[in-house]
C-alpha cells in the first residue's frame, strides 16, 4: 500500500513535467534579436551549361538558438519571373508563409536554375534573391547562376583583407586568354608573383559588380589588342540601359614588377567601372613600367588611371568622363603622356576635382610629406573639361621634380606666360570634339587642335588611335582630324 501511494503522488507529477517541457518548446519566441543562419552567403550554379540547363542546388537555414522561431516568410524575390524554383522542407512556391523551425533544429531549401546558355539576350550573370523575414528581420541569400555560354571565374579564395579572388596565371605559369569565348568575372582573377597573363586580340572581359583583374607583386599583364579587334574589358550586363552606365565592375588592379617585365596594354577599352587602371608600388618601389597605347578608359565613377610610385608611359590614350580625376598621378614616379586625350565633361553628379592630379610626396604616419623623385611630361595632348582649372598639383622641396607641357591644349586659370612649364601649349579653348555625349574626341572641322601639334613627338608616333597617319601634320591629342566624306 505504501508503494501505491508513492506512485499515486509521483506519476501525475512526472505527467505535469511532460506537458509543462513540451507546452515550453511549442512556444514561438518573438526576440527580433534572433536570427537565421545558413549554410552560405549565396547559392552559386557555377556549372557552365552546354545545353538547357537544370541544376538543383541546396541551402540549409539553421536555427542555432534554443528558442522555436517562426520564419513569416521565405520569399524568391523575382517570383513567377524568375529562372529560379523553390523548394522548402518539400514545400514548392514563390513564397512560402509561417514555417517553424525548432529550437538547434534546421530546415532545408532546394533550389533550382533553369537557363538556356545559347540565348544571347540572357546577361552573363543571372541573379536573384531568397528574402527570409523572422520577427521582422530580414535577411537574404544571392542566388547566382551563369545565363549564357562563356568562360566563368569565380573568386574562391580570400587573405586577410584583400579582395576575394581565383588564381588565372600561379607562378611561373604562362595563360593565353583568346577571343574564342568571352571571360566573366566574379570577383577578382589574379595574376600570381612571376605568373603572366597574355590577353589577346578581340577578347571581350566582362566583370561583375566589385570584380576586377589584379596582378599582384612581380605578376605580368600583357594585353595584346589590334585596331581592328581591341580587347574590350566592361561590365557583364549588357542590356541597352546598361551601355553607359558607369560603376558596373571595380578595375584592373596592377603592381610592382621586375626590371625588363613590364606591364603592357596595347588597343583596348576599358570602360564603366570605378578606376579604370590603378598602378601602384604595394612592396617596394617598382622596377617595371606600364606601357599603354592605344587605348580608350572612359566613363568610370572614380579615376581613369590612378598611380602611386610607378612609371607610366602612354601613347595614344583617351582618358575620358569620370566621376573624380581623370588621371591622378601620386607619391612620384616617372610619367610619360605623349598624344593622349584628357576630355572630363562628366554629368552623372558633380566633380570637385580636376581631369588632371599629380604630387610628389608620400605621408609618414604623422601625415608629414616624404619628398619623392617625380617626372612629368605631356607632348602633343589635350587636358580639357567642364570645370574652369583642369589641372591641380601638390609639390614638396626635397625631390628632383620636373615637369613638362609641350605643345598642349590645356584648361586652366594659370597665365601661361609666366609658366615656363608649358611651351608653345595654349588654353581655355574648347576642343570642338565631335560628339562628346557620343564618347567621340576626334576632333572636329573647326578644332583649334588641328595642325598645332610638333612634329618631332609626332614622328616617335606617326599613326593615331585610328591608324590615320599624322606625320605631314600633326593634330594635338590622340586622334588625327580626317574631313567627313559629305563635308566640301
Amino acid at each position: 500500500m505504501k508503494h501505491y501511494t508513492h506512485f499515486f503522488w509521483t506519476f501525475p507529477i512526472l505527467l505535469f513535467l511532460i506537458f509543462s517541457s513540451c507546452r515550453k518548446d511549442d512556444i514561438i519566441s518573438n526576440d527580433s534579436s534572433l536570427s537565421l543562419a545558413f549554410s552560405g552567403d549565396s547559392v552559386v550554379f557555377d556549372t557552365v551549361f552546354t545545353s538547357l540547363g537544370t541544376v538543383t542546388r541546396k541551402l540549409m537555414v539553421y536555427n542555432n538558438s534554443n528558442k522555436r522561431i517562426k520564419i513569416s516568410s521565405i520569399q524568391l524575390l523575382g517570383g513567377s519571373q524568375s529562372v529560379y524554383r523553390m523548394n522548402v522542407d518539400g514545400i514548392p512556391g514563390t513564397t512560402i508563409s509561417d514555417v517553424e523551425i525548432a529550437g538547434n533544429d534546421s530546415l532545408y531549401v532546394l533550389v533550382r536554375a533553369t537557363i538556356d546558355p545559347q540565348n544571347v539576350n540572357n546577361p552573363y550573370i543571372v541573379e536573384d534573391d531568397i528574402v527570409f523575414l523572422t520577427n521582422g528581420n530580414e535577411q537574404r541569400v544571392k542566388l547566382v547562376a551563369w545565363g549564357q555560354d562563356a568562360i566563368y571565374i569565380v573568386a574562391d579564395r580570400q587573405v586577410g583583407k584583400f579582395p576575394k579572388f581565383k588564381v588565372i596565371a600561379d607562378s611561373n605559369q604562362t595563360v593565353f586568354w583568346t577571343a574564342e569565348k568571352p571571360y566573366v568575372i566574379y570577383g577578382y582573377a589574379l595574376i600570381d608573383s612571376y605568373g603572366t597573363l597574355i590577353i589577346e586580340e578581340g577578347t571581350r572581359i566582362h566583370f561583375h559588380d566589385k570584380s576586377g583583374l589584379w596582378a599582384y607583386v612581380d605578376g605580368v599583364l600583357k594585353v595584346r589588342g589590334s585596331l581592328e579587334n581591341p580587347v574590350i574589358f566592361q561590365g557583364d550586363r549588357l542590356d541597352k540601359d546598361y551601355r553607359n552606365i558607369p560603376g558596373q565592375w571595380d578595375r584592373i588592379w596592377l603592381m610592382e614588377g621586375r626590371e625588363g617585365f613590364n606591364h603592357e596594354i596595347d588597343y583596348a577599352i576599358i570602360r564603366n567601372g570605378f578606376i579604370g587602371i590603378q598602378a601602384e608600388s604595394f612592396l617596394r618601389a617598382t622596377s617595371n613600367q606600364l606601357n599603354i597605347s592605344n587605348t580608350i578608359i572612359e566613363n568610370h565613377t572614380g579615376i581613369g588611371i590612378y598611380s602611386r610610385l610607378f612609371a607610366i608611359d602612354a601613347k595614344n590614350v583617351v582618358v575620358a568622363n569620370c566621376g573624380n580625376y581623370c588621371v591622378a598621378l601620386t607619391a612620384g614616379g616617372a610619367y610619360r603622356f605623349m598624344h593622349t586625350t584628357i576630355a572630363n565633361n562628366w554629368g552623372y553628379s558633380v566633380r570637385n576635382t580636376p581631369s588632371l592630379f599629380y604630387n610628389n610626396f608620400l605621408l609618414d604616419s604623422l601625415d608629414r610629406p616624404i619628398p619623392v623623385p617625380f617626372n612629368l611630361e605631356f607632348g602633343n595632348s589635350i587636358i580639357y573639361g567642364s570645370s574652369n582649372e583642369e589641372i591641380e598639383s601638390e609639390l614638396v622641396a626635397g625631390a628632383d621634380t620636373t615637369y613638362l607641357f609641350d605643345h598642349c591644349l590645356v584648361k586652366t586659370e594659370r597665365n601661361l606666360a609666366i609658366w615656363p612649364n608649358f611651351e608653345n601649349s595654349f588654353k581655355n579653348e574648347d576642343p570642338k570634339f565631335k560628339d562628346y555625349p557620343g564618347f567621340n574626341y576626334r576632333p572636329d572641322t573647326l578644332s583649334p587642335v588641328i595642325g598645332k601639334g610638333k612634329l618631332n613627338i609626332a614622328n616617335l608616333i606617326p599613326f593615331d588611335l585610328d591608324g590615320i597617319s599624322r606625320s605631314a601634320s600633326p593634330d594635338i591629342g590622340a586622334y588625327q582630324y580626317v574631313p567627313d566624306p559629305d563635308e566640301e
